[in-house]
């Protein structure tokens, strides 16, 4: 099974203390473990740096430490996708078309990376949001705590 997960998801499984630790963490455990294939959108990467460094976390979590949980835990095992030009024009021109504003085109930039690895899922803790912005995909769409990953 190839999973894309978005930045939500990597986050959540990163933080004990987050709600969503247990069902994030079980798929990252998956993919570490080769029982699925994982698939990040290239960018994601940098916004889990971003938003791990600056939690308002106790400990804080240090630059260091974000590197560290990415290298070991997402990038050892992950696939990592980057979006043409191409791409972009059309997701853009797609999102303007369904007449989506603001914030939406980050949702369809993931979105069209999931469709371009060929994902069998794109998780995320915002599933309506990306139904909306991938109407051909939204059956693919899921939330870590509603599917479960592959056994060993």
């Amino acid at each position: 099974m190839k999973v894309l997960f978005d930045t939500s998801v990597l986050v959540a499984a990163h933080l004990p203390t987050h709600p969503h630790y247990r069902d994030a963490s079980a798929w990252l455990a998956c993919a570490l473990r080769g029982g699925c294939e994982l698939v990040v959108w290239a960018h994601s990467l940098a916004e889990v740096y971003a938003v791990l460094t600056r939690l308002p976390a106790t400990p804080p979590i240090t630059p260091a430490a974000a590197w560290q949980f990415l290298e070991n835990n997402v990038l050892s095992c992950a696939a990592v996708v980057a979006l043409t030009r191409e791409h972009y024009r059309e997701l853009v021109q797609q999102t303007a078309q369904s007449g989506l504003a603001g914030g939406m085109v980050y949702d369809a930039i993931i979105s069209k990376a999931a469709e371009v690895a060929g994902t069998d899922h794109l998780l995320t803790f915002n599933v309506s949001h990306f139904q909306r912005v991938w109407q051909a995909g939204a059956a693919r769409v899921a939330s870590p705590q509603t599917l479960v990953p592959p056994g060993p």
